[in-house]
Protein backbone atom coordinates (compact mmCIF):
# COMPACT_ATOMS: atom_id res chain seq x y z
CA UNK A 1 0.00 0.00 0.00
CA UNK A 2 1.41 3.38 -0.95
CA UNK A 3 1.82 6.14 1.61
CA UNK A 4 -0.90 8.22 -0.07
CA UNK A 5 -3.34 5.30 0.04
CA UNK A 6 -2.50 4.74 3.70
CA UNK A 7 -2.95 8.43 4.47
CA UNK A 8 -6.42 8.46 2.90
CA UNK A 9 -7.64 6.11 5.62
CA UNK A 10 -7.03 8.82 8.21
CA UNK A 11 -8.43 11.75 6.28
CA UNK A 12 -11.91 12.89 7.38
CA UNK A 13 -14.71 11.88 5.02
CA UNK A 14 -17.00 14.76 6.01
CA UNK A 15 -18.41 15.18 2.55
CA UNK A 16 -19.35 11.53 2.26
CA UNK A 17 -21.20 11.34 5.59
CA UNK A 18 -22.92 14.69 5.18
CA UNK A 19 -23.91 13.86 1.62
CA UNK A 20 -25.35 10.49 2.62
CA UNK A 21 -27.32 11.94 5.53
CA UNK A 22 -28.67 14.67 3.26
CA UNK A 23 -29.78 12.00 0.78
CA UNK A 24 -31.56 10.19 3.61
CA UNK A 25 -33.27 13.44 4.62
CA UNK A 26 -34.42 14.07 1.04
CA UNK A 27 -35.71 10.52 0.77
CA UNK A 28 -37.61 10.73 4.07
CA UNK A 29 -39.28 13.96 3.02
CA UNK A 30 -40.39 12.31 -0.21
CA UNK A 31 -41.73 9.35 1.76
CA UNK A 32 -43.66 11.72 4.04
CA UNK A 33 -45.07 13.53 1.04
CA UNK A 34 -46.18 10.29 -0.60
CA UNK A 35 -47.73 9.17 2.70
CA UNK A 36 -49.97 12.22 2.92
CA UNK A 37 -50.90 11.78 -0.73
CA UNK A 38 -51.76 8.12 -0.16
CA UNK A 39 -53.89 8.95 2.87
CA UNK A 40 -55.85 11.50 0.86
CA UNK A 41 -55.94 9.55 -2.42
CA UNK A 42 -59.30 9.66 -4.17
CA UNK A 43 -59.27 6.06 -5.38
CA UNK A 44 -57.93 2.71 -4.08
CA UNK A 45 -55.83 2.37 -7.24
CA UNK A 46 -54.14 5.74 -6.68
CA UNK A 47 -53.48 4.90 -3.03
CA UNK A 48 -51.99 1.52 -3.95
CA UNK A 49 -49.68 3.17 -6.49
CA UNK A 50 -48.45 5.68 -3.90
CA UNK A 51 -47.96 2.96 -1.27
CA UNK A 52 -45.87 1.00 -3.78
CA UNK A 53 -43.76 4.11 -4.29
CA UNK A 54 -43.28 4.42 -0.53
CA UNK A 55 -42.09 0.81 -0.46
CA UNK A 56 -39.53 1.55 -3.17
CA UNK A 57 -38.35 4.64 -1.29
CA UNK A 58 -37.95 2.57 1.86
CA UNK A 59 -35.60 0.27 -0.06
CA UNK A 60 -33.64 3.34 -1.18
CA UNK A 61 -33.34 4.35 2.46
CA UNK A 62 -32.06 0.88 3.40
CA UNK A 63 -29.35 1.20 0.74
CA UNK A 64 -28.31 4.64 2.00
CA UNK A 65 -28.17 3.41 5.60
CA UNK A 66 -26.03 0.47 4.48
CA UNK A 67 -23.65 2.89 2.72
CA UNK A 68 -23.33 4.95 5.90
CA UNK A 69 -22.42 1.84 7.87
CA UNK A 70 -19.86 0.82 5.23
CA UNK A 71 -18.23 4.27 5.37
CA UNK A 72 -18.26 4.09 9.14
CA UNK A 73 -16.36 0.82 9.02
CA UNK A 74 -13.83 2.03 6.45
CA UNK A 75 -12.95 5.47 7.85
CA UNK A 76 -10.86 5.98 10.95
CA UNK A 77 -11.70 9.68 11.28
CA UNK A 78 -15.33 10.82 11.18
CA UNK A 79 -16.94 14.30 11.36
CA UNK A 80 -18.52 13.46 14.72
CA UNK A 81 -18.63 10.51 17.12
CA UNK A 82 -18.98 7.13 15.47
CA UNK A 83 -21.69 6.17 17.95
CA UNK A 84 -23.69 9.28 17.05
CA UNK A 85 -23.34 8.58 13.32
CA UNK A 86 -24.55 5.02 13.87
CA UNK A 87 -27.43 6.09 16.10
CA UNK A 88 -28.53 8.88 13.77
CA UNK A 89 -28.50 6.52 10.78
CA UNK A 90 -30.44 3.92 12.77
CA UNK A 91 -33.11 6.31 14.01
CA UNK A 92 -33.60 7.80 10.55
CA UNK A 93 -33.96 4.29 9.16
CA UNK A 94 -36.59 3.63 11.84
CA UNK A 95 -38.55 6.66 10.62
CA UNK A 96 -38.55 5.21 7.10
CA UNK A 97 -39.58 1.80 8.40
CA UNK A 98 -42.61 3.15 10.25
CA UNK A 99 -43.71 5.40 7.38
CA UNK A 100 -43.60 2.33 5.16
CA UNK A 101 -45.19 0.17 7.85
CA UNK A 102 -48.16 2.48 8.33
CA UNK A 103 -48.81 2.74 4.60
CA UNK A 104 -48.45 -1.03 4.25
CA UNK A 105 -51.05 -1.58 6.95
CA UNK A 106 -53.52 0.68 5.15
CA UNK A 107 -53.07 -1.49 2.07
CA UNK A 108 -53.02 -4.94 3.69
CA UNK A 109 -55.91 -4.22 6.04
CA UNK A 110 -57.93 -2.78 3.16
CA UNK A 111 -58.97 0.28 5.13
CA UNK A 112 -61.58 1.80 2.78
CA UNK A 113 -61.98 5.22 4.37
CA UNK A 114 -59.20 7.07 6.09
CA UNK A 115 -60.46 8.77 9.23
CA UNK A 116 -59.48 12.18 10.51
CA UNK A 117 -56.94 10.73 12.95
CA UNK A 118 -54.96 8.95 10.24
CA UNK A 119 -54.98 12.05 8.05
CA UNK A 120 -53.77 14.29 10.88
CA UNK A 121 -51.03 11.88 11.95
CA UNK A 122 -49.78 11.53 8.37
CA UNK A 123 -49.55 15.31 8.14
CA UNK A 124 -47.62 15.46 11.42
CA UNK A 125 -45.19 12.81 10.16
CA UNK A 126 -44.60 14.88 7.03
CA UNK A 127 -43.99 18.04 9.06
CA UNK A 128 -41.58 16.20 11.38
CA UNK A 129 -39.44 14.81 8.53
CA UNK A 130 -39.42 18.27 6.96
CA UNK A 131 -37.89 19.61 10.19
CA UNK A 132 -35.40 16.74 10.23
CA UNK A 133 -34.28 17.69 6.75
CA UNK A 134 -33.72 21.31 7.83
CA UNK A 135 -31.61 20.20 10.80
CA UNK A 136 -29.57 17.62 8.89
CA UNK A 137 -28.67 20.10 6.16
CA UNK A 138 -27.28 22.43 8.86
CA UNK A 139 -24.85 19.76 10.11
CA UNK A 140 -22.42 20.24 7.23
CA UNK A 141 -21.18 23.65 8.40
CA UNK A 142 -22.35 23.83 12.03
CA UNK A 143 -22.70 27.59 11.61
CA UNK A 144 -26.39 27.96 12.40
CA UNK A 145 -26.78 25.83 15.49
CA UNK A 146 -29.93 27.73 16.46
CA UNK A 147 -31.60 26.45 13.28
CA UNK A 148 -30.85 22.88 14.32
CA UNK A 149 -32.06 23.49 17.86
CA UNK A 150 -35.26 25.16 16.70
CA UNK A 151 -35.99 22.33 14.28
CA UNK A 152 -35.50 19.80 17.08
CA UNK A 153 -37.84 21.77 19.36
CA UNK A 154 -40.50 21.81 16.63
CA UNK A 155 -40.11 18.04 16.17
CA UNK A 156 -40.65 17.56 19.90
CA UNK A 157 -43.77 19.70 19.73
CA UNK A 158 -45.07 17.76 16.71
CA UNK A 159 -44.50 14.48 18.55
CA UNK A 160 -46.46 15.74 21.56
CA UNK A 161 -49.28 16.80 19.24
CA UNK A 162 -49.18 13.37 17.60
CA UNK A 163 -49.67 11.75 21.03
CA UNK A 164 -52.84 13.78 21.55
CA UNK A 165 -54.14 13.05 18.05
CA UNK A 166 -53.47 9.35 18.53
CA UNK A 167 -55.25 9.22 21.90
CA UNK A 168 -58.29 11.05 20.54
CA UNK A 169 -58.41 8.92 17.39
CA UNK A 170 -58.22 5.68 19.37
CA UNK A 171 -60.96 6.90 21.72
CA UNK A 172 -63.14 7.73 18.71
CA UNK A 173 -62.58 4.29 17.15
CA UNK A 174 -63.38 2.47 20.40
CA UNK A 175 -66.55 4.49 20.86
CA UNK A 176 -67.89 4.31 17.31
CA UNK A 177 -66.61 1.09 15.75
CA UNK A 178 -68.41 -2.09 16.80
CA UNK A 179 -66.42 -4.59 14.75
CA UNK A 180 -63.46 -5.84 16.82
CA UNK A 181 -61.31 -6.71 13.78
CA UNK A 182 -61.74 -3.21 12.35
CA UNK A 183 -60.79 -1.73 15.71
CA UNK A 184 -57.54 -3.72 15.71
CA UNK A 185 -56.75 -2.69 12.12
CA UNK A 186 -57.31 0.97 12.86
CA UNK A 187 -55.36 0.87 16.10
CA UNK A 188 -52.30 -0.73 14.50
CA UNK A 189 -52.32 1.75 11.62
CA UNK A 190 -52.66 4.71 13.95
CA UNK A 191 -49.97 3.32 16.22
CA UNK A 192 -47.48 2.93 13.35
CA UNK A 193 -48.05 6.55 12.33
CA UNK A 194 -47.63 7.81 15.88
CA UNK A 195 -44.48 5.72 16.31
CA UNK A 196 -43.03 7.36 13.19
CA UNK A 197 -43.21 10.69 15.01
CA UNK A 198 -41.54 9.08 18.05
CA UNK A 199 -38.66 8.00 15.82
CA UNK A 200 -38.39 11.54 14.43
CA UNK A 201 -38.00 12.74 18.00
CA UNK A 202 -35.31 10.09 18.62
CA UNK A 203 -33.39 11.41 15.59
CA UNK A 204 -33.81 14.96 16.86
CA UNK A 205 -32.36 13.90 20.22
CA UNK A 206 -29.27 12.55 18.44
CA UNK A 207 -28.90 15.80 16.52
CA UNK A 208 -29.08 17.77 19.77
CA UNK A 209 -26.40 15.51 21.27
CA UNK A 210 -24.14 16.14 18.28
CA UNK A 211 -24.40 19.92 18.44
CA UNK A 212 -23.83 19.93 22.21
CA UNK A 213 -20.58 18.01 21.72
CA UNK A 214 -19.33 20.01 18.76
CA UNK A 215 -20.75 23.49 19.26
Amino acid sequence: MSFNSFLKIFLPKDRIFYHLFEQVADNLLLMGERLTQAVNAGTPEKRQSLIKEIENLEHVNDDLTHKIFIELGQNFITPFDREDIHYLATTLDDVADFIHGSSKRMHLYKIPLVNDGISKLAELVYKAVAELKKAIYELRNMRNLRNITEACVRINSLENHADDVYDNAIAFVFENEKDAVTVIKMRETLQALETATDKCEDAANVLETIIIKYA
